[in-house]
């Protein structure tokens, strides 16, 4: 990290070290209380926008799919870990947790893109995406396969397998 200062400028830290903090714009309401690892495509939530925030949904009408960005709240701080076992291998070895699609990570930030069955008001009911009832969502996006699909994307071998778990 020294030689970081030294080329990124004036001897300051250069990743910051200080909490940032978002208010969420909604929360999950589903039947799921426990965290599970499979059976999320199956799983019908409601995300309940803030009522200040109804309008700023407008216009979501026609996407088939949205991102959603959610904080995995109940992740406790000392179940976080920079390294887990996972893979295709009999015995999968330690691998960084920024390689993994894992909720134990240094920020419990979770990513999902979802498709929407529909929206009502301040009410948009998504299909599969994995997070507990009560979870307070950050921000929804709409999915747009020009920017977000990347076509030539490869993955470690380790990776290729459906039945890889990412925990």
């Amino acid at each position: 990290m020294d030689k970081l200062k030294g080329v990124f400028g004036n001897g300051e830290t250069v990743v910051p070290r200080e909490p940032v903090s978002y208010r969420p714009i909604g929360v999950v309401r589903n039947r799921v209380r426990q965290s599970t690892t499979q059976g999320w495509q199956d799983v019908r939530s409601d995300i309940i926008l803030r009522e200040d925030l109804v309008d700023a949904a407008d216009s979501l009408e026609g996407f088939s799919h949205v991102i959603v960005v959610f904080h995995m709240d109940r992740v406790p701080e000392e179940e976080r870990r920079l390294t887990v076992k996972v893979g295709n291998e009999d015995e999968p070895p330690q691998r960084g947790v920024l390689a993994t699609r894992s909720q134990v990570r240094p920020n419990p930030i979770g990513v999902a893109v979802v498709p929407i069955i529909h929206r009502r008001q301040g009410v948009l009911r998504v299909q599969g995406l994995d997070a507990l009832d009560g979870t307070p969502v950050l921000d929804i996006k709409p999915y747009l396969p020009a920017y977000d699909s990347i076509h030539d994307a490869t993955l470690p071998i380790w990776a290729l397998s459906p039945d890889v778990p990412h925990v």
